[in-house]
């Protein structure tokens, strides 16, 4: 007679991060935001690699399911902000451009740069060319003169130099610019996207956020808001920071930890229709003075004004310097 040792089995120990996973998929009652402290706590093991990538995709797009709280959007922003090695740069304007514009040409690019011109200092940063048939900041860098930069002394030396600089999320965060390129896998955009506008890796005195789909303008307000920022959001044209001149504009921001509001009446009697194609030549056309353009050049105005609000002048004052800065422009790129 033959005996077989007893069938030993063995629970596999929970993987840490499946926690958070559950938190944010169980079910409609058991379902819940996570803290600012386990948000913190999670994406910093999403950043040190500590995921399985089944876990990646299944935590992200619970969390866009869900919608991210401010809450979750500060303690994702603190692990990052923890991992980042960047010198203490002085920066004026945190600039996040991670949408692209497919309806109108990107005038935000001239603002920023007319700004930089009269001593604003701007970081610039983006996630890449992930949506068909957009305009991305990282396709005009060269055709404007915007410098790309690969790491924070360049950064550094752009800004001593120009007062503008671009810098890649790809660089400085490039588990985060792993997450954005998954688009395409999982089928849609994941809250990375949302996340990348509030990061302000440099500590900027202002950063300025565009936040398209509505409600979600102040959620990361009272994001910005729990880290101590000074920012300004606004639902900018496709999801960059650019005013439609169109449009009235509201705008979401926090100061010192107290929210405000401001409206915006819109600057054109009628609407513009948008154009047949999107040619970057235009942009350095109307640059230069060579044409002239109501849409864009109300644009690049309101959106200097915007930047210029978010470093303390009153909406006149701010208008004022914007419009004195465009009429006095260095026209050479």
């Amino acid at each position: 007679m033959t005996t077989h040792a007893p069938l030993l089995l063995q629970t596999p120990a929970e993987h840490p991060f499946a926690q958070f996973v559950r938190a944010l998929g169980k079910g409609k009652r058991g379902a819940r935001n996570l803290t600012r402290e386990e948000a913190r706590e999670a994406m910093g093991m999403l950043l040190d690699e500590k995921v399985e990538q089944t876990q990646l995709g299944a935590f992200l797009m619970l969390l866009r399911h869900k919608e991210e709280s401010a809450e979750e959007l500060a303690g994702f922003t603190e692990a990052l902000r923890e991992r980042l090695k960047a010198p203490a740069l002085q920066v004026d304007i945190d600039w996040p451009t991670y949408a692209g514009k497919k309806r109108h040409l990107p005038w935000y690019l001239l603002a920023a740069k007319c700004l930089a011109g009269n001593g604003v200092r701007i970081l610039i940063h983006g996630g890449g060319a992930h949506t068909a048939g957009r305009l991305y900041t990282e396709q005009l860098l060269g055709t404007l003169g915007i410098p790309l930069c690969r790491d924070w002394q360049a950064v550094g030396s752009a800004l001593d130099d120009q007062g503008l600089a671009f810098a890649p999320l790809m660089d400085w965060a490039p588990q985060l610019q792993r997450m954005i390129d998954l688009r395409n896998t999982l089928g849609l955009r994941s809250p990375i996207h949302s996340l990348a506008r509030i990061l302000n890796p440099l500590g900027a005195r202002c950063g300025l956020q565009s936040i398209f789909h509505p409600g979600y303008q102040a959620v990361h307000r009272d994001a910005s808001g729990l880290l101590g920022d000074h920012a300004i959001v606004i639902k900018g044209d496709g999801g960059e920071i650019e005013v439609n001149p169109d449009s009235i504009s509201h705008l979401y921001a926090t100061t010192g930890g107290q929210s405000w509001d401001e409206e915006w009446p819109a600057l054109s009697a009628q609407r513009h229709v948008k154009p047949a194609s999107l040619e970057p030549a235009h942009l350095l056309a109307v640059w230069r003075g060579d044409v002239e353009d109501s849409y864009g050049e109300m644009a690049l105005i309101s959106t200097m004004a915007l930047a210029l609000r978010g470093l303390d002048k009153t909406r006149d004052e701010a208008f004022t310097l914007a419009r004195e800065y465009w009429a006095t422009r260095d026209r050479s790129i």
